[in-house]
């Protein structure tokens, strides 16, 4: 393509720095119509992407997670666990309550010490809940087409078939620990022009319109200021270099960084996921189960496998049953979008326990609970409004 000199209107024919790649705008630079903020096309073309075999519905952005193929031998059968015996946690002491709800009360600007110093600890009742907890630990992939500029990589489209999204090893973190790695596909890299610059290497700069200077800012273009003095920012010219492509006009294309030429090639994000639900059971304590998700509690059992059988022979039927609707659910759910790696079963014992104390010859209620003798209570009595005048 020929790229022409246009002719200036002005008297300055020589200002500013010539651009080899873009004209100058059609209207004298003294009028320069802006231009668009965006920096080429806002999409690549379907042409940039070629057709792979075996990736046929990759696009642009990522085509959504790929299913795994079908295991070429059976998988292992989970199998059942050893019953646990029941176990229990023997009630906090008053000493222990009351430390803690001297803790929490410290924390509080607000929250006067005076219940905790006088009050009187009248009863003590646990409330020590269940909480089952499932974790599936999958890796899922998903490949999308992606750019980068071309400088000498090797271009290695259709040398060969590429290796399917599932064959392509890939190095797994430990179980349980979330990760994520990127990939490129061998045998899908190819060298194509850059659409954002139609292979110029450079766009025209938006600051100046493409015209390499702007009006003078100190003498607003005129030349001149006070009069007839000469203005001495832009030597009487009326117009400066523009500092952002300095005087060239154009700018380097930020998507192939001058390179003209762009590799494209596919990409394969490898996650590993890991899944978890709890199930707590309801106890009639009258602290909310949101409370309980922030603390530990002590651990019963635990069974960890490729697929965790659902559990068998514990005291309490409603954890029984929570375990296999989980254990199927998460079964069915994520193997169909996903390759389970490992699955973990735990069951942990909550220690709640409800304290009533009279403080002023009233009675008030705050709780204990989890292995860090958290405390909640709604109804504190002492309490002083803080706020700033």
């Amino acid at each position: 393509m020929d790229y022409q000199r246009l002719p200036s209107s002005g008297q300055h024919l020589n200002y500013g720095i010539p651009n080899p790649g873009y004209v100058p705008a059609a209207a004298p630079a003294m009028i320069a119509p802006p231009v668009d903020g965006s920096q080429g096309p806002s999409a690549p073309p379907v042409s940039l992407f070629d057709n792979m075999p075996g990736y046929e519905g990759t696009v642009a952005g990522g085509g959504g997670f790929l299913p795994p193929p079908m295991p070429a031998y059976p998988a292992p059968q989970p199998t059942p666990g050893p019953e646990q015996p029941q176990w229990n946690i023997p009630s906090i002491t008053e000493d222990t309550a009351r430390d803690a709800f001297s803790l929490y009360v410290s924390s509080k600007c607000c929250y006067s010490s005076a219940p905790v110093k006088d009050g009187v600890i009248t009863n003590m009742e646990a409330f020590n809940t269940y909480r089952y907890r499932l974790e599936t630990f999958t890796e899922s992939r998903s490949t999308e087409w992606n750019h980068e500029p071309y400088q000498g990589q090797p271009v290695d489209a259709y040398s060969q078939q590429p290796p399917g999204p599932w064959d392509i090893p890939a190095r797994a973190p430990t179980f349980f620990v979330e990760g994520e790695q990127k990939i490129k596909v061998p045998y899908t890299s190819s060298m194509k022009p850059c659409h954002g610059c139609v292979g110029m290497g450079r766009n025209p700069c938006k600051d100046c319109a493409g015209s390499g200077n702007k009006v003078c800012w100190v003498c607003n273009g005129s030349g001149h200021r006070h009069g007839d003095d000469r203005c001495h920012h832009c030597s009487g010219r009326g117009r400066e270099n523009c500092t952002q492509c300095h005087g060239q006009g154009s700018k380097l294309c930020d998507m192939c960084r001058g390179k003209q030429q762009l590799l494209v090639y596919i990409n394969l994000t490898v996650k590993w996921t890991n899944n978890t639900d709890d199930y707590v059971i309801e106890q009639s304590s009258g602290l909310h189960l949101a409370n309980l998700s922030k603390v530990t509690g002590k651990e019963l059992f635990r069974d960890s496998q490729y697929m965790v059988y659902p559990l068998m022979g514990f005291p309490d039927p409603m954890i029984v049953q929570a375990a296999q609707r989980l254990v199927g659910d998460h079964q069915c759910k994520f193997s169909q979008t996903s390759r389970i790696l490992q699955q973990r079963q735990t069951i942990e014992l909550i220690p709640v326990t409800k304290v009533t104390y009279a403080w002023k010859g009233k009675p008030y209620i705050y709780f204990v609970y989890g292995n860090e003798f958290k405390v909640h209570t709604n109804d504190y009595p002492a309490t002083c409004c803080c706020s700033l005048m």
